[in-house]
C-alpha cells in the first residue's frame, strides 16, 4: 500500500508513527517513535520530531526546528525556522532526567516566530502570537502577543495575525477578515 503523505528520501522516519494524508516531511528531518502527525501538515528540512509528539492537522514546521518530547500542537499552529521547545527545566548532562519532562501545549492556531524559545511547562494559548526570537517563560493567553526575552504582552492578536486595537467599550475588529473581537477583563473572545 502506497503512503497518502510524502517524505523526502533524506529524511528518517522511526517505527510505530502515525503521519496523516497530505502530509509532507523535507530534507534530513527526523520523525521519531510514537509520534502522531495529522493530515497536511508540512515538515520543513532538518527538523526532529522527538518520541510521542503531536502536532494536529495543518502544522506548518518550518527549518530547523526542535519539538521535543512532551510538546502537543492543536490544528494549524506556524512555528517558524528555528525555534525550539525545551522539555527539562534543569538540564545537566551528568543527571538523567528522561523520565521528567514538562509538557506544552499549543493551542490552535498559534504562531511561534523563528528563533523563538519556548521553555518547557508553559502553554501558548489558541491565536497567540509569539514574536521572533521572544523566551516564553510562562504561559501565554489566547490572542496575546508577546515579544522579547523574557517574553512579554505587548497587545492581542486576531486569528488572521493582525495587531488588534481596542475602542473604550472594548471591542476590535480585523482589518482583514472584519471579524469582532471583545476584551473583558484581560482576555479576548471573538464576537460570533
Amino acid at each position: 500500500m502506497k503512503a497518502e503523505y510524502f517524505v523526502h528520501e533524506t529524511a528518517v522516519i522511526d517505527n510505530g508513527c502515525k503521519i496523516g494524508s497530505g502530509t509532507k516531511i523535507w530534507h534530513f528531518s527526523h520523525i521519531m517513535s510514537n509520534c502522531s502527525i495529522g493530515n497536511d501538515c508540512n515538515i520543513g528540512q532538518n527538523v526532529v520530531v522527538s518520541p510521542d509528539v503531536v502536532l494536529g492537522t495543518n502544522v506548518k514546521v518550518q527549518n530547523n526546528v526542535s519539538i521535543y518530547t512532551g510538546v502537543v500542537c492543536d490544528d494549524d499552529v506556524f512555528l517558524g525556522p528555528s525555534m525550539v521547545f525545551t522539555n527539562v527545566t534543569n538540564p545537566r548532562s551528568a543527571i538523567n532526567r528522561r523520565g521528567q519532562y514538562a509538557r506544552t501545549h499549543v493551542g490552535k492556531g498559534a504562531t511561534i516566530g523563528a528563533n523563538a524559545t519556548i521553555v518547557c511547562g508553559h502553554d501558548i494559548g489558541a491565536y497567540a502570537f509569539i514574536g521572533a526570537g521572544a523566551v516564553v517563560t510562562k504561559h501565554v493567553p489566547a490572542y496575546a502577543l508577546v515579544i522579547g526575552n523574557p517574553a512579554k504582552q505587548t497587545g492581542w492578536m486576531s486569528e488572521y495575525g493582525h495587531k488588534l486595537e481596542f475602542n473604550d467599550k472594548g471591542i476590535a475588529q480585523c482589518p482583514e477578515s472584519k471579524e469582532e473581537y471583545r476584551l473583558v477583563n484581560n482576555k479576548v473572545e471573538k464576537i460570533a
